[in-house]
């Protein structure tokens, strides 16, 4: 498995449990565990955000990586 591949694996998990915590936060109506889950959230959305960063880079320094 490529490093490439690998990664896509990984941005693909990360969005997975955003989605979660965006649902959880939406079906609670427990307002402490709905902060919880917005601020997990938004956690998981910088993680994501350097993820994708991060295959940018690996794409531009290793092209035989993109889109695999």
């Amino acid at each position: 498995m490529t490093v490439g591949t690998q990664m896509q694996q990984a941005i693909s998990s990360c969005e997975s449990a955003l989605a979660s915590l965006h649902s959880f936060a939406l079906e609670t109506q427990d307002q402490t565990a709905k902060q919880m889950f917005q601020n997990l959230g938004n956690q998981q959305q910088q993680i994501l955000d350097n993820l994708k960063a991060r295959l940018q880079y690996i794409e531009s320094q290793e092209p035989q990586y993109k889109n695999q």
